[in-house]
């Protein structure tokens, strides 16, 4: 990420330095008349013209007000983040609270999923079409030595190719022992299509890197609950890990491009498409010294359990994914398009060596292999029906494995426009899923940390309606998982972890109903959002908040003679008490355990936003009430919620 860095600052400085010389080497006169004509450009390029694509090809309008929904999103997944639980330091995971916030692939993924939050898919990626070169600059302060920035940029060179560039980079120290984060998210898009639209192509490569320093969290959480003024620096806290770490690597070359057979757009149409994605992933966690203590004993132990080394361990997995997806498209005006594919899916998951591991029961000593290394090929047959048309939009794909590895993934979506205020949505997903690489495979130091299994698919059924009205907003999922996979807490006691992966053989049927609702009055608002999830489950291995709620009242007014957008208020976030996943940083995944709950705590922002121009202003007292509320206020079960904060930062759009 380094060399990134340099690459990027020697473009900007080349870009500085040529504007500068082109000043001095111009006549005034010209350099007038050009920024007259670059005026005159900007007025006549509406913001309507600057446009954002998804991979779906669905296009939304750049936007550049300041609303409560810019307040949400203001945050280190630029994204609203209702139902996820923040951990304590920016660029860290977070706990799920709302399991609608899951989405089912049904081909094998890499796993370690905890480590996926700041890392972008393809879906997170988008495309572009502007009408002059546009830039964005996100800033915003972190817990302790560091900053979050991310720096964007695109222009289109006419109007049939686009490209953009973006960095984004986190460094924060955090409050805790061994919480340091540090990620860099590179990202380089290209759009292009032909002045007919026979071609059409958007290319995007990205290359992330997300560090963790990982402590396990609090080895006494009385200490931390007690109030003991000696422990208000939090570094004084003892942590289960003084120097572990994880990181996440991946690239990803990505392209989806069609062409239209016939030379001209007609009635009917005939096209060829193709979806080609390869992507590699580098996960590893290392930890120098394995040896934890507990208060003021001297006696080590090693909370994952025995290792077949005594100090500096080293795990590391590698990933290489290869999709190819080659279809063939008819086109009607009237009746919509019909797509016919095949997809080629390569996977290789390798963790090394073969390993033989060695244990002894009651003195019988058994020795076991565990494999090195997973790959597979697997083919799919499938097609698509697309229509959208006045108020319909409907897209529905059905595909089928045609290889050894059995798979299946139905996927219907309809949208419902009314009129421009109400629309109604429905989505159904039936999905027989491989299951992911590292609940069948995984090789480590640590002894209780390999296993070799072989899992039945998981089976998902899934459905939700959304209503998007002028009156509210208003959701309900019902999902049901069928051989669902997770992972366990096989210890007992608070000190020790052994996690393994189980397949749940019972149906776990989940239910949720989510509102939201805006009431406005004069300058003042209050915007409320309640989530309400109910498990039906023989035992306890989906578990959820019953309840989740945020609610913000703010004020909303023009300043200085309209020269500022104003706007100021309060949000409180609360959820139930439940038996939270906890966190394990060997497997960079969740597990579920029956010990401890957390919840039923409110966390208060206060905040102050302004916009001046494009440019907004963000400046927010977060968790301002932690000081007279307890210390109860947990992410994880050991693992605290962060303390009251001041922090700020901005939104900056350049249009030139």
């Amino acid at each position: 990420m380094r060399f990134l860095y340099i690459i990027i600052l020697l473009f900007f400085s080349i870009v500085v330095f040529s504007q500068d010389k082109g000043k001095n080497d111009k006549p005034k006169s010209l350099v007038k008349t050009a920024e007259e004509r670059a005026k005159e450009l900007a007025k006549k390029a509406p913001i309507t013209s600057y446009k954002i694509i998804s991979v779906q090809h669905d296009t939304i309008i750049l936007d550049t007000t300041l609303s409560i929904k810019k307040e949400y999103e203001y945050n280190y997944l630029r994204k609203d983040i209702f139902g996820l639980m923040p951990f304590p330091n920016e660029g860290q995971t977070y706990t799920t609270l709302n399991f609608g916030l899951n989405k089912f692939s049904p081909f094998p993924e890499f796993g370690f999923k905890a480590k996926h939050f700041g890392y972008l898919a393809v879906d997170d990626v988008k495309y572009y079409s502007v009408a002059t070169p546009l830039t964005e600059l996100y800033f915003k302060t972190v817990m302790e030595q560091g900053q979050n920035v991310d720096a964007f940029v695109t222009l289109n060179t006419s109007k049939n190719f686009n490209f953009s560039i973006a960095f984004k980079g986190l460094r924060s120290l955090g409050k805790y022992i061994n919480q340091l984060s540090s990620t860099g998210n590179f990202r380089f898009t290209s759009s292009y299509h032909t002045t007919d639209r026979r071609y059409i192509m958007n290319f995007h490569y990205t290359g992330q890197d997300i560090l963790n320093g990982e402590n396990g969290g609090l080895t006494q959480p009385e200490d931390f609950e007690d109030k003991d003024p000696l422990y208000k620096n939090r570094p004084r806290l003892q942590v289960f890990l003084t120097d572990a770490k994880s990181l996440l690597k991946g690239k990803r070359f990505f392209i989806d491009h069609s062409f239209r057979i016939n030379r001209n757009d007609v009635e009917n149409n005939l096209f060829v498409v193709n979806q080609l994605n390869y992507e590699h992933k580098f996960y590893e966690y290392n930890q120098a010294t394995l040896g934890s203590t507990i208060g003021t004993s001297s006696t080590t132990f090693q909370r994952f359990g025995t290792s077949s080394v005594s100090s500096n361990m080293i795990d590391q997995t590698m990933y290489d994914k290869l999709y190819n997806k080659v279809g063939v498209q008819y086109e009607n005006k009237i009746l919509g398009k019909f797509q016919f594919f095949i997809e080629n899916f390569i996977y290789n998951f390798f963790i090394g060596n073969e390993k033989t591991v060695t244990t002894k029961v009651a003195g019988i000593t058994t020795s076991t292999n565990y494999p090195g290394q997973s790959k597979a090929t697997i083919n799919t047959f499938g097609g698509q029906y697309d229509y959208r048309k006045g108020k319909w939009n409907v897209v529905v794909m059905l595909s089928n494995s045609i290889s050894t590895l059995p798979m299946r993934n139905f996927d219907a979506n309809l949208i419902y426009t009314i009129n421009a205020k109400n629309s109604l949505s429905f989505q159904y997903q039936n999905i027989s899923k491989l299951p992911n690489n590292n609940y069948i495979l995984n090789n480590s130091s640590y002894d209780k940390y390999n296993w070799n299994n072989s899992f039945k698919n998981e089976k998902v059924n899934n459905l939700i309606v959304h209503a998007n009205t002028q009156w509210a907003k208003a959701s309900f999922q019902l999902t049901t998982l069928n051989d669902h996979l997770y992972f366990s807490n096989d210890t007992i006691g608070n000190y020790k972890q052994y996690i393994s992966p189980k397949q749940y053989s019972g149906t776990i049927n989940y239910l949720s109903f989510m509102v939201g609702k805006e009431v406005n009055y004069r300058k003042w608002a209050l915007d409320n959002t309640f989530l309400y999830q109910k498990v039906a489950q023989n035992e306890n291995v989906l578990n959820v908040p019953e309840m989740t709620l945020r609610n913000t009242i703010y004020f909303s007014d023009y300043v200085f003679k309209r020269a500022m957008f104003l706007q100021t208020g309060i949000t409180i976030n609360y959820f139930t008490k439940y038996y939270s996943d906890d966190y394990n940083p060997i497997l960079g995944e969740f597990f579920v355990q029956k010990d401890k709950k957390i919840g039923e705590f409110p966390m208060l922002d206060l905040f102050l936003n302004a916009r001046i121009k494009q440019t907004r202003i963000f400046l927010k007292a977060e968790h301002f009430n932690s000081a007279f509320t307890g210390n109860k206020y947990y992410s994880a079960p050991n693992i605290p919620y962060h303390d009251f904060m001041v922090r700020f930062g901005l939104v900056w759009n350049f249009f030139q």
